[in-house]
């Protein structure tokens, strides 16, 4: 049997997360979108009340949520804002290669201090010159007796300069490819690690991203992560149990929108009527209705299959995939519902417009999650 009722517990934590964001979130998100500032005093917030560390074991202070779970809350948080969901999910994305792939000593040395303050951690992949393709990465690490010298740049990384952990994938061996990349835990305050750019964004501003810059940073082997030549395979294993959180994310702001526009169309009166009332109207919330219900079905599908330990990566490239275009398409329509008003910043369909974009383009675009897809169906 197939049910879609949540446990009294996940109703208690969605409900929980609910009340979360519309007292510290929604008021909120207008100002952080504008600053384009991390969101530090909601983060602190949810730290206090527990609602911070989604993936992170319990034995080190964290919520230790199944995957459905964590699709249900972070729904709920991105609905709120996307941008100020991006902490979470930052975080999630930092901490899992460590889950995965680290050892038990290394999970004692570095998970513990994240149940104990509210810090920040970095997956520190993509750069100037490698995106999409990982095989034209150019940060190097090279051996130097029991250390690691790490020297490269890497972009666009999410709490990029500001955390107390980073993730690093960096060639080993130049001449393999992408199995000639290793993995390494780094810390923020690392001697030669620095922040460079911080990015100005269409969207999504309320997430701190930045280039990261790696001079002659000495790392001790005990903190390369897995064997040498396994960063990718570490990377992209990650990838596959954290694709499905975007979609998550996607379907908390298509929802928004199509609620935000359900609001506007009943209240909203042209030609003597409200213009819900309209079939032009009426049939373009009911397609976005559908196309929300459509895609939170997959993000639950594909978050019960990780919990079931089916864990492949066809699943999560395709929530990734269909939420995310879902979220661009809905947030769009909700714009032309509201009319002039929804290209106007006092209305939040805009930003949410904006924050869509890049549903599309991060942990792989949507043309790389479509080769996932391919390769796993042919």
């Amino acid at each position: 049997m197939i049910s879609f009722e949540l446990t009294d517990e996940q109703k208690a934590m969605q409900a929980m997360v609910r009340k979360f964001v519309k007292n510290e979130i929604i008021p909120a998100a207008e100002e952080y979108d504008r600053k384009s500032e991390m969101p530090w005093p909601i983060i602190e917030k949810a730290f206090e009340i527990g609602l911070w560390n989604f993936n992170l074991p319990a034995k080190y202070g964290g919520l230790e949520l199944d995957h459905v779970t964590e699709a249900i809350l972070v729904e709920e948080i991105a609905y709120g804002c996307l941008g100020i969901s991006g902490a979470w999910d930052g975080n999630s994305l930092s901490l899992t290669p460590i889950l995965l792939a680290g050892t038990e000593e290394q999970k004692d040395r570095w998970l513990p201090q994240f149940g104990q303050k509210p810090l920040l951690g970095a997956f520190c992949l993509t750069e100037p010159s490698a995106g999409s393709d990982a095989a034209g990465m150019l940060t190097r690490a090279e051996k130097d007796g029991d250390d690691y010298i790490l020297n490269g740049t890497k972009c666009f990384i999410t709490h990029g300069g500001i955390a107390a952990m980073y993730t690093v994938f960096a060639k080993t061996d130049r001449s393999k490819g992408t199995r000639g990349i290793s993995a390494f835990l780094v810390p923020g305050d690392a001697p030669g690690l620095s922040m460079g750019k911080v990015e100005d964004k269409l969207g999504d501003r309320a997430s701190h991203i930045a280039e990261v810059i790696f001079e002659n940073v000495r790392v001790p082997a005990r903190d390369l992560l897995g064997k040498e030549g396994e960063g990718f395979k570490i990377a992209m294993q990650t990838l596959d149990h954290t694709r499905m959180s975007i979609g998550a994310a996607a379907v908390g702001v298509a929802r928004r929108a199509l609620e935000e526009s359900i609001e506007y169309a009943k209240t909203r009166v042209q030609f003597g009527k409200p213009i819900a009332q309209h079939q032009a109207i009426s049939f373009m919330l009911a397609d976005m209705a559908t196309k929300v219900e459509a895609a939170r079905a997959l993000v639950w599908k594909a978050a019960a299959e990780l919990d079931a330990g089916n864990v492949g990566s066809k699943l999560g490239a395709m929530c990734k995939l269909f939420a995310g275009d879902i979220a661009m398409e809905v947030a769009i329509d909700a714009v032309q519902i509201h009319g002039g008003y929804g290209y106007m910043k006092d209305y939040p369909v805009e930003k949410l417009m904006r924050d869509a974009k890049i549903l599309q383009i991060y942990e792989g675009t949507q043309q790389i999650q479509r080769m996932v897809i391919a390769g796993n169906i042919l």
